[in-house]
């Protein structure tokens, strides 16, 4: 158990870690959505289609930290909006599944770029 706090701790050490909520509160839905879709599961999808656009609107109007890159994660916001929007309108519209499958998964990567590539190295 020592080992394992030992190596935890080295990985850390030295990283700043960023809170950012609308982030996380976004990922929350994601997560909700996005694997059971992956599973052939789409009635979350479809049940909290809204909440998604509400929760990726919110990200993309709260300020952006230090330890993103700004134009980068500005611009991949914009697309997660409007991918969020295009979900809502989907489901809205009974979309096909395969369809939403497909719109999901593009949001999916998009929230994984803002997440991961579009943080600053330190």
């Amino acid at each position: 158990m020592t080992v394992v706090f030992v190596f935890m701790s080295l990985l850390t050490w030295g990283q700043t870690k960023i809170t950012w909520v609308q982030m996380d509160n976004f990922h929350a839905l994601m997560s909700a959505t996005f694997h059971p879709a992956e599973e052939g599961n789409l009635v979350p999808l479809k049940q909290k289609a809204d909440s998604l656009y509400k929760a990726a609107k919110l990200w993309k109007q709260s300020p952006i930290p230090p330890g993103f890159k700004e134009a980068e994660t500005k611009a991949a916001l914009k697309e997660l909006l409007k991918q969020c929007d295009h979900i809502r309108m989907a489901v809205k519209e009974k979309m096909p599944d395969d369809h939403l499958k497909k719109i999901i998964s593009s949001a999916h990567d998009t929230f994984h770029k803002i997440s991961g590539e579009c943080r600053k190295k330190e």
